[in-house]
C-alpha cells in the first residue's frame, strides 16, 4: 500500500486552488470582454470613402432623413445609394479624388462597400419608424452624429439600455419634427415634455420579451 507524505494534501489543495481561481477569472473575463458595452462601444471601422457627418449633418445642416430617408416609414435605415451623393457631387468637388469610388460607383451601378456601424442580433427587432414618429431623436441612440467626422457607435445598445428607456421614455421624447434636430436645446425640463407628449400620443412602450424579441 502506498503512502504519500503529507506534504502531497498541501500540494494538491494549492493546486486545486490555483486552478478554481483560473477557472474564475477565465469565466470572469469572458463575461466582461463579452459585454456588448465592451465588444461594440466605440467601434469606429474605416470606411471606404471618407464621410464626414461632423462636416455634412453639422455644418452644411444636411437633414439625417434626406440620407437615411426609409427611417419614419420602415423598420430599417436605409444607407444612401450612390445617386445620392452625386445628387451633390456631379458639381461639388467632381474631380476629387477622395470621391473616386463613389463616381465609379455611379458609373457602374456597383454599390459602395459600406461598413455597417450599429448592429443589433438578429434576434433583436427594432424599428426605426416605431421610434421616429414618436419623437425620439438619433442622438438617443447614436449620439451626436453631427460632431463625428469618423463615425463611432457611442451607446451600447444592449438589453439594458433598451428597458431603462421603456421603462422611463419621457427623458428621450421630443417633439417629433425635432428628431433630426441634434443640437436642439429645449426650453425646459425634457422629460417634462417628454411626459407631455407620451400623453398626447399614448405612447406606452413594451417591456415584455415579445416587444423585441420576435
Amino acid at each position: 500500500m502506498a503512502i504519500f507524505p503529507k506534504s502531497s494534501d498541501i500540494i494538491l489543495k494549492v493546486l486545486g486552488a490555483v486552478i478554481g481561481l483560473g477557472a474564475v477569472a477565465t469565466i470572469g473575463a469572458y463575461t466582461y470582454y463579452s459585454y456588448p458595452t465592451v465588444i461594440d462601444t466605440g467601434y469606429q471601422p474605416e470606411q471606404p470613402v471618407p464621410y464626414s457627418h461632423k462636416l455634412h449633418a453639422g455644418q452644411l445642416g444636411l437633414n439625417c432623413f434626406y440620407c437615411h430617408y426609409t427611417v419614419y416609414r420602415g423598420a430599417y435605415a436605409a444607407i444612401p445609394g450612390t445617386e445620392i451623393c452625386m445628387g451633390c457631387h456631379q458639381k461639388v468637388k467632381d474631380k476629387s479624388p477622395r470621391l473616386e469610388l463613389v463616381r465609379q460607383s455611379y458609373e457602374t451601378g456597383e454599390a459602395i462597400p459600406w461598413k455597417k456601424i450599429h448592429v443589433l442580433p438578429d434576434y433583436v427587432y427594432f424599428n426605426h419608424r416605431a421610434h421616429v414618429t414618436a419623437g425620439v431623436s438619433c442622438v438617443s441612440c447614436h449620439g451626436r452624429i453631427d460632431q463625428m467626422v469618423e463615425v463611432h457607435q457611442e451607446k451600447p445598445l444592449n438589453m439594458a439600455m433598451c428597458l431603462d428607456c421603456h421603462r422611463n421614455p419621457a427623458p428621450n421624447v421630443r417633439p417629433a419634427e425635432l428628431v433630426t434636430q441634434l443640437d436642439w436645446v429645449p426650453d425646459r425640463d425634457p422629460s417634462e415634455i417628454g411626459r407631455e407628449i407620451i400623453a398626447q400620443k399614448h405612447l406606452n412602450p413594451p417591456t415584455n420579451c415579445s416587444g423585441c424579441h420576435r
